[in-house]
Protein backbone atom coordinates (compact mmCIF):
# COMPACT_ATOMS: atom_id res chain seq x y z
CA UNK A 1 0.00 0.00 0.00
CA UNK A 2 1.28 3.47 -0.88
CA UNK A 3 0.24 6.98 -0.04
CA UNK A 4 1.18 10.42 -1.26
CA UNK A 5 3.62 12.19 1.01
CA UNK A 6 3.36 15.88 1.84
CA UNK A 7 5.75 16.79 -1.00
CA UNK A 8 4.23 14.50 -3.60
CA UNK A 9 6.71 11.61 -3.17
CA UNK A 10 5.61 8.02 -2.67
CA UNK A 11 6.05 6.54 0.81
CA UNK A 12 6.05 2.78 0.53
CA UNK A 13 4.88 0.71 3.49
CA UNK A 14 5.59 -2.61 1.81
CA UNK A 15 8.51 -4.76 2.89
CA UNK A 16 11.35 -4.98 0.40
CA UNK A 17 12.02 -8.72 -0.07
CA UNK A 18 15.69 -8.00 -0.87
CA UNK A 19 16.33 -5.86 2.23
CA UNK A 20 17.94 -7.65 5.24
CA UNK A 21 15.68 -7.90 8.23
CA UNK A 22 17.12 -6.15 11.34
CA UNK A 23 18.18 -8.68 13.93
CA UNK A 24 18.44 -11.53 11.44
CA UNK A 25 21.53 -13.79 11.59
CA UNK A 26 24.57 -12.34 9.89
CA UNK A 27 23.21 -8.77 9.80
CA UNK A 28 24.84 -6.14 11.98
CA UNK A 29 23.60 -2.57 12.35
CA UNK A 30 26.28 -1.41 14.78
CA UNK A 31 29.86 -0.53 13.98
CA UNK A 32 32.63 -2.20 15.93
CA UNK A 33 33.38 0.01 18.91
CA UNK A 34 36.92 0.52 20.25
CA UNK A 35 38.52 -1.41 17.41
CA UNK A 36 40.11 -0.59 14.07
CA UNK A 37 40.38 3.03 12.97
CA UNK A 38 40.58 5.92 15.39
CA UNK A 39 37.07 7.14 14.53
CA UNK A 40 35.56 3.94 15.96
CA UNK A 41 36.79 4.64 19.48
CA UNK A 42 34.85 6.19 22.33
CA UNK A 43 36.58 8.62 24.66
CA UNK A 44 36.79 5.98 27.40
CA UNK A 45 38.01 3.43 24.88
CA UNK A 46 40.81 5.73 23.80
CA UNK A 47 42.01 6.26 27.35
CA UNK A 48 41.88 2.57 28.23
CA UNK A 49 43.68 1.57 25.04
CA UNK A 50 46.39 4.20 25.50
CA UNK A 51 46.93 3.19 29.13
CA UNK A 52 47.09 -0.52 28.23
CA UNK A 53 49.63 0.03 25.46
CA UNK A 54 51.78 2.26 27.66
CA UNK A 55 51.82 -0.19 30.55
CA UNK A 56 52.57 -3.01 28.11
CA UNK A 57 55.49 -1.08 26.61
CA UNK A 58 57.01 -0.39 30.03
CA UNK A 59 56.46 -3.91 31.36
CA UNK A 60 58.06 -5.57 28.32
CA UNK A 61 61.09 -3.25 28.34
CA UNK A 62 61.70 -3.53 32.08
CA UNK A 63 61.06 -7.26 32.45
CA UNK A 64 63.44 -8.09 29.59
CA UNK A 65 66.13 -5.82 31.00
CA UNK A 66 65.82 -7.25 34.52
CA UNK A 67 66.02 -10.80 33.17
CA UNK A 68 69.01 -9.81 31.02
CA UNK A 69 70.72 -8.21 34.03
CA UNK A 70 70.03 -10.93 36.62
CA UNK A 71 70.03 -14.11 34.54
CA UNK A 72 72.17 -13.44 31.47
CA UNK A 73 74.52 -10.83 32.97
CA UNK A 74 73.75 -8.48 30.06
CA UNK A 75 74.59 -11.25 27.61
CA UNK A 76 71.49 -10.55 25.52
CA UNK A 77 73.19 -7.43 24.22
CA UNK A 78 74.68 -9.60 21.48
CA UNK A 79 71.24 -9.61 19.85
CA UNK A 80 71.47 -5.96 18.89
CA UNK A 81 71.85 -4.65 15.34
CA UNK A 82 75.21 -5.53 13.77
CA UNK A 83 75.52 -3.41 10.63
CA UNK A 84 76.11 -5.25 7.34
CA UNK A 85 76.27 -8.57 9.21
CA UNK A 86 73.55 -10.94 8.00
CA UNK A 87 73.94 -13.02 11.16
CA UNK A 88 72.79 -10.02 13.17
CA UNK A 89 69.98 -8.81 10.92
CA UNK A 90 67.38 -10.12 13.38
CA UNK A 91 68.60 -7.39 15.69
CA UNK A 92 66.30 -5.08 13.76
CA UNK A 93 63.46 -6.61 15.78
CA UNK A 94 65.24 -7.41 19.06
CA UNK A 95 67.39 -4.31 19.54
CA UNK A 96 64.48 -2.06 20.69
CA UNK A 97 63.93 -4.49 23.59
CA UNK A 98 67.51 -4.37 24.91
CA UNK A 99 69.40 -1.74 26.91
CA UNK A 100 72.97 -1.37 28.10
CA UNK A 101 72.09 -0.44 31.70
CA UNK A 102 69.33 0.97 33.89
CA UNK A 103 70.25 4.55 33.06
CA UNK A 104 69.83 3.78 29.38
CA UNK A 105 66.49 2.09 30.08
CA UNK A 106 65.14 4.96 32.20
CA UNK A 107 66.21 7.50 29.59
CA UNK A 108 64.02 5.74 27.01
CA UNK A 109 61.18 4.78 29.34
CA UNK A 110 60.17 8.28 30.46
CA UNK A 111 59.66 9.99 27.07
CA UNK A 112 58.65 6.67 25.53
CA UNK A 113 55.73 6.32 27.95
CA UNK A 114 54.48 9.82 27.07
CA UNK A 115 54.70 9.27 23.31
CA UNK A 116 53.28 5.76 23.54
CA UNK A 117 50.24 7.03 25.44
CA UNK A 118 49.56 9.88 23.00
CA UNK A 119 49.72 7.56 19.99
CA UNK A 120 47.61 4.99 21.81
CA UNK A 121 44.79 7.53 22.02
CA UNK A 122 44.30 6.92 18.29
CA UNK A 123 43.69 3.21 18.90
CA UNK A 124 45.58 -0.08 18.70
CA UNK A 125 45.62 -0.22 14.89
CA UNK A 126 47.27 3.18 14.53
CA UNK A 127 49.75 2.38 17.32
CA UNK A 128 50.85 -0.88 15.73
CA UNK A 129 51.11 0.64 12.26
CA UNK A 130 53.27 3.51 13.49
CA UNK A 131 55.46 1.26 15.64
CA UNK A 132 56.06 -1.34 12.93
CA UNK A 133 56.96 1.29 10.33
CA UNK A 134 59.31 3.05 12.74
CA UNK A 135 61.04 -0.14 13.90
CA UNK A 136 61.59 -1.38 10.35
CA UNK A 137 62.95 1.90 8.95
CA UNK A 138 65.09 2.58 12.04
CA UNK A 139 66.45 -0.97 12.03
CA UNK A 140 67.17 -1.25 8.32
CA UNK A 141 68.75 2.21 8.20
CA UNK A 142 70.98 1.39 11.16
CA UNK A 143 71.93 -1.99 9.71
CA UNK A 144 72.98 -0.36 6.45
CA UNK A 145 74.78 2.71 7.79
CA UNK A 146 75.61 1.93 11.40
CA UNK A 147 79.26 1.20 10.78
CA UNK A 148 80.94 -2.23 10.56
CA UNK A 149 81.92 -3.82 13.85
CA UNK A 150 79.45 -1.81 15.95
CA UNK A 151 76.42 -3.05 17.89
CA UNK A 152 73.25 -1.02 18.39
CA UNK A 153 70.66 -1.65 21.11
CA UNK A 154 67.92 0.36 22.80
CA UNK A 155 64.41 1.66 22.20
CA UNK A 156 65.64 5.18 21.41
CA UNK A 157 65.12 4.74 17.66
CA UNK A 158 61.50 3.82 18.34
CA UNK A 159 61.13 6.74 20.76
CA UNK A 160 62.47 9.18 18.18
CA UNK A 161 60.08 7.73 15.62
CA UNK A 162 57.10 8.10 17.94
CA UNK A 163 58.02 11.71 18.61
CA UNK A 164 58.51 12.69 14.98
CA UNK A 165 55.21 11.02 14.10
CA UNK A 166 53.39 13.00 16.78
CA UNK A 167 54.97 16.22 15.54
CA UNK A 168 53.97 15.79 11.88
CA UNK A 169 50.72 13.80 11.95
CA UNK A 170 48.53 16.90 12.40
CA UNK A 171 49.92 18.29 9.15
CA UNK A 172 48.94 15.22 7.12
CA UNK A 173 45.65 14.72 8.99
CA UNK A 174 44.77 18.40 8.67
CA UNK A 175 43.83 18.33 12.33
CA UNK A 176 44.40 21.57 14.22
CA UNK A 177 44.33 19.78 17.59
CA UNK A 178 46.96 17.24 16.56
CA UNK A 179 49.04 19.97 14.94
CA UNK A 180 49.06 22.00 18.17
CA UNK A 181 49.98 18.90 20.21
CA UNK A 182 52.84 18.20 17.81
CA UNK A 183 53.99 21.81 18.01
CA UNK A 184 54.06 21.64 21.81
CA UNK A 185 55.98 18.37 21.79
CA UNK A 186 58.44 19.78 19.28
CA UNK A 187 59.25 22.65 21.63
CA UNK A 188 59.26 20.51 24.78
CA UNK A 189 61.65 17.91 23.34
CA UNK A 190 63.64 20.15 21.00
CA UNK A 191 66.85 19.11 22.77
CA UNK A 192 66.52 15.63 21.27
CA UNK A 193 67.39 17.01 17.85
CA UNK A 194 71.08 16.72 18.76
CA UNK A 195 70.67 12.98 19.05
CA UNK A 196 70.34 12.57 15.29
CA UNK A 197 73.78 14.10 14.73
CA UNK A 198 77.11 12.21 15.04
CA UNK A 199 78.40 14.33 17.92
CA UNK A 200 78.13 11.98 20.91
CA UNK A 201 80.50 9.06 21.24
CA UNK A 202 78.80 5.72 21.83
CA UNK A 203 75.34 7.00 20.83
CA UNK A 204 73.53 5.38 17.90
CA UNK A 205 72.71 8.55 16.00
CA UNK A 206 71.84 6.39 12.98
CA UNK A 207 69.05 4.69 14.95
CA UNK A 208 67.75 8.08 16.10
CA UNK A 209 67.89 9.57 12.61
CA UNK A 210 66.21 6.69 10.82
CA UNK A 211 63.69 6.29 13.64
CA UNK A 212 62.71 9.93 13.15
CA UNK A 213 62.45 9.36 9.39
CA UNK A 214 60.24 6.34 10.07
CA UNK A 215 57.92 8.46 12.19
CA UNK A 216 57.56 11.02 9.39
CA UNK A 217 56.83 8.24 6.88
CA UNK A 218 54.20 6.79 9.23
CA UNK A 219 52.53 10.19 9.54
CA UNK A 220 52.40 10.43 5.76
CA UNK A 221 51.06 6.99 4.87
CA UNK A 222 48.73 5.67 7.57
CA UNK A 223 45.06 6.66 7.61
CA UNK A 224 43.77 4.74 10.62
CA UNK A 225 44.59 7.73 12.83
CA UNK A 226 42.55 10.24 10.82
CA UNK A 227 40.29 12.39 13.01
CA UNK A 228 36.52 12.19 12.65
CA UNK A 229 35.25 14.26 9.75
CA UNK A 230 31.90 16.05 9.91
CA UNK A 231 29.50 14.44 7.44
CA UNK A 232 26.91 16.61 5.71
CA UNK A 233 23.61 14.72 5.37
CA UNK A 234 22.31 14.40 1.81
CA UNK A 235 18.68 15.43 1.07
CA UNK A 236 16.18 12.61 0.83
CA UNK A 237 15.22 11.53 -2.67
CA UNK A 238 12.11 13.22 -4.06
CA UNK A 239 12.28 16.33 -1.89
CA UNK A 240 12.45 19.74 -3.60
Amino acid sequence: MTSNGPFGQKNSHQTNPFQPIPGSPGVSHQRTVNSGDSKNYTRTGRLKTAATLTVGFLVVEWVIHIINFLVFRNGLGQYGIHPLDFNGIWGIFTAPLLHANFEHLIGNSLPGAVFCFLIGLSGRKAWWEVTIIVVLIAGVGTWLLGGPGTSHIGASGMVYGWLSYLIVRGIFNRSLTQFLVGLGLGFAYSGLIWGVLPIYEGVSWQGHLFGAIGGIVAGMVITSDDPIKKVTPTPRAGMR
